[in-house]
C-alpha cells in the first residue's frame, strides 16, 4: 500500500458557519470527518470546491424563499497557495488556483483542506465561475464541477507536491471521475492503456467510495453526447464500461466499480443501496458527528470537568451516566434559554423557556416530510390543551429548483402565522450550522419524520443526543440502531412492513401524536428525575457510538489501511 495521506474528496465541506462551502447533511459529515481525523491524528488530506457565492443565503418574502448568493471573501478564510493546475473542458484548457484551511485537532495534528477555483482572469468567463456556487447552474454545469473536483483535485495534490496517497475516498459520486485521473496516470507511469483490466485493478486498489442516498435521482448521471461535447470523445470516462451503465456515465457505477472498498451510512440504508445496485458489495459505516462541534458551550463545560479526554475521545461521554440531574439540567437550561432568546428577539414569538419545545430542522422536501406533526391541527391543539403549552421551532432550506420543497416552505410558514391554539410555532430562516448548533441543543425533544426507507443515516439527532436531547424519530436511518425506547428516546411508529406512500402519512401521524400524548409529553410535565433519565441515555449512550471519532476509527481500519496515533484513541 502506498505511503502518504488519506485523500478526501467532497463536493461540500462544512467547517465552520462563516466559510459557506456546504449546503447540509453532506457538507457538515464532511466537515466533522475532517475534525475527527484530525483529533485522531489520521493523515488525510481533504478536497473540495471554493463556491464564492456559496449555496445560497436564505431570505423570506411572505411566506416565499428567497435565494441570495453569500457575499463572502475567501481571503479571509483560506490561505492562497502557489500551486496551479487545470483541466480540459470544452476544448479548452481552464486553469485553477490552489486555496488551504489547515484544521488543528484536539490534540495539535492537523488536516490540510484544499479548495479549487476557477475564478481566474486567464479563463473564459463562462468558466471563470464554474466553482461559484454549490449544487448551482445546469446539468452540464454539474458535469464541468465534477471533472474540476475529481481530475482537478488530483493534479491539485500533485502540485501541492503530494505525489501519491494511500487511499483516494470519494464522498458520493460527485467526485468518481478521480478514478479517470488515476487511470490516466497508470498509462503515464506503466504504459498500459487506462482501459485496461491491470490499469483498473491499480486504481481500484487505491479507491474507497461512500454513496449517501437511496433517491434515485441523487445519483449523477450524464448522457455520453454530453460528456464528449464537455469532455471530449478521447476520455476514458466516455467509453469505458467501468464508468457508462445503460449508456449514460453513471458516477455511483463508477465509485462502486472502482472501489476496493464501498460503504452506505447506516445499516439500513446498506440494505437499501445493496437492492438499488444488485451484484455490488455495499459495507456500512454508520456516520458519527463530531462532539466537540455540536456540544454547546453549557454542555461543553460540563464534558471537561466529568468527561476530560471527551474532546480526543468521544467515548468517554459514558461517564455522563453517573452525572448528577441537576448538573444535567443546569446545562441543557443554559442552552434552551440561548435558543428562547434569539427566537424571541428575531420574531417576537413570545416563546416561554419553561414549555416543551420540539426542535424540527432539515433540508426542505417531499420525502423529508417536515409537516408531518401538522397533519391534524385538531389532534395537535388537544395535545397542548391537556398537557400544557407546545412550541416548535422549525428552520431548513429548499433547493431553488426544488418546486416541491418550496411548497413545503410556504405550507410550515403559514402554520406558523396561524397555529394551532395552545402551540406556538416558528420557523426561521437562514439555516446555517451555527442555527442548526442552538436546535439541537437548545430544543427538548428533537423530531424526524422522513418517509421509510429513504433516511440514509441522519445526523442532526446525533449532534442533538450530544447536548442531552433526545429524539422522537421514524425508525429509519441511525435512529434504528440509536433508539432505545425510553432511554436514549422514542420511536415513532414501528420497524414493520414500508407503508406505502401517501397512506404511511396518516399512520405515522398518528403514531407521532400517540407517542406525544402517551409517552414523551407525561414525562415532560412530570419535570423530574424520568426525564433527566433520557437526557442522560442519549448523551452517555448514544454520544459516544454515534461520534465522528468511531466514524473515522472504522474507515481508517476498514478502508483507508491506517491506524489512529492518538494517545487518546
Amino acid at each position: 500500500m502506498a505511503n502518504g495521506p488519506v485523500a478526501y474528496f467532497s463536493m461540500e465541506i462544512a467547517l465552520e458557519s462563516g466559510l459557506p462551502t456546504y449546503s447540509g447533511g453532506l457538507g457538515v459529515l464532511a466537515g466533522d470527518t475532517i475534525k475527527a481525523a484530525a483529533d485522531l491524528g489520521v493523515p488525510l488530506v481533504a478536497v473540495t470546491l471554493l463556491h464564492r457565492k456559496g449555496y445560497f443565503f436564505q431570505r423570506l418574502a411572505g411566506r416565499t424563499q428567497v435565494a441570495e448568493p453569500v457575499a463572502w471573501w475567501p481571503s479571509e478564510w483560506l490561505e492562497p497557495t502557489t500551486a496551479r493546475t487545470s483541466v480540459e473542458l470544452d476544448g479548452v484548457r481552464v486553469a485553477i488556483r490552489v486555496w488551504k484551511r489547515v484544521v488543528r485537532g484536539a490534540g495539535g495534528a492537523t488536516v490540510q483542506v484544499v479548495f479549487l477555483d476557477t475564478d481566474l482572469e486567464e479563463n473564459e468567463s463562462q468558466h471563470r465561475g464554474l466553482t461559484d456556487q454549490l449544487y448551482g447552474g445546469d446539468h452540464d454545469h454539474r458535469l464541468r464541477q465534477e471533472v474540476v473536483l475529481g481530475i482537478g483535485g488530483v493534479r491539485a495534490l500533485r502540485a501541492l507536491g503530494i505525489d501519491e496517497c494511500r487511499a483516494y475516498h470519494m464522498n458520493e459520486g460527485h467526485a468518481a471521475l478521480l478514478t479517470a485521473e488515476l487511470l490516466r496516470e497508470h498509462e503515464a507511469r506503466t504504459g498500459e492503456a487506462a482501459a485496461s483490466d491491470r490499469a483498473a485493478a491499480a486504481v481500484r486498489a487505491q479507491c474507497v467510495f461512500t454513496t449517501h442516498t437511496p433517491i434515485p435521482a441523487g445519483h449523477d448521471r450524464f448522457g455520453l453526447e454530453q460528456v464528449r461535447r464537455i469532455a471530449g470523445a478521447g476520455q476514458v470516462y466516455a467509453t469505458s464500461p467501468l464508468f457508462v451503465k445503460d449508456g449514460e456515465l453513471h458516477t455511483t457505477h463508477v465509485g462502486l466499480s472502482l472501489s476496493r472498498f464501498a460503504n452506505a451510512v447506516s445499516r439500513r440504508h446498506a440494505e437499501v443501496s445493496a437492492r438499488m445496485f444488485p451484484g455490488s458489495r455495499i459495507e456500512s459505516i454508520t456516520n458519527g458527528a463530531h462532539t466537540a462541534t455540536w456540544a454547546a458551550a453549557p454542555m461543553a463545560a460540563l464534558f471537561d470537568r466529568v468527561a476530560p479526554g471527551w474532546r480526543m475521545n468521544a467515548a468517554r461521554l459514558e461517564a455522563v451516566w453517573n452525572v448528577s440531574d441537576a448538573d444535567i439540567v443546569g446545562a441543557h437550561r443554559e442552552s434552551k434559554a440561548a435558543l428562547i432568546r434569539r427566537v424571541n428577539r428575531e420574531t417576537n414569538a413570545g416563546l416561554c423557556s419553561r414549555d416543551f419545545t420540539i426542535g424540527l430542522a432539515r433540508r426542505a422536501t417531499g420525502y423529508k416530510r417536515l409537516s408531518l406533526i401538522f397533519s391534524d391541527r385538531e389532534r395537535l391543539a388537544h395535545l397542548a390543551g391537556v398537557h400544557g403549552a407546545i412550541q416548535i421551532v422549525m428552520a431548513g432550506k429548499a433547493h431553488p429548483k426544488d418546486g416541491g420543497g418550496a411548497h413545503v416552505l410556504h405550507d410550515l410558514i403559514e402554520v406558523a402565522d396561524a397555529p394551532p391554539a395552545g402551540v406556538r410555532v416558528v420557523f426561521l430562516p437562514g439555516y446555517d450550522m451555527e442555527l442548526a448548533g442552538m436546535l439541537v441543543a437548545g430544543s427538548d425533544v428533537w423530531l424526524n419524520t422522513p418517509e421509510r426507507p429513504l433516511e440514509a443515516s441522519g445526523t442532526s439527532g446525533m449532534k442533538a443526543a450530544i447536548n442531552g436531547v433526545p429524539s422522537l424519530s421514524i425508525l429509519d436511518g441511525w435512529w434504528l440502531e440509536g433508539c432505545e425506547q425510553g432511554v436514549t428516546g422514542w420511536a415513532v411508529g414501528d420497524d414493520g412492513p414500508i407503508r406505502a406512500h401517501p397512506a404511511g402519512w396518516d399512520q405515522d401521524a398518528a403514531a407521532l401524536y400517540d407517542a406525544l400524548d402517551r409517552s414523551v409529553l407525561p414525562l415532560f410535565r412530570a419535570d423530574g428525575a424520568g426525564w433527566t433519565a433520557v437526557m442522560r441515555g442519549a448523551i452517555s449512550r448514544n454520544g459516544p457510538k454515534f461520534s465522528a471519532h468511531r466514524m473515522v476509527r472504522e474507515y481508517a481500519e476498514r478502508a483507508w489501511g491506517v491506524s489512529p496515533v492518538s494517545a487518546a484513541s
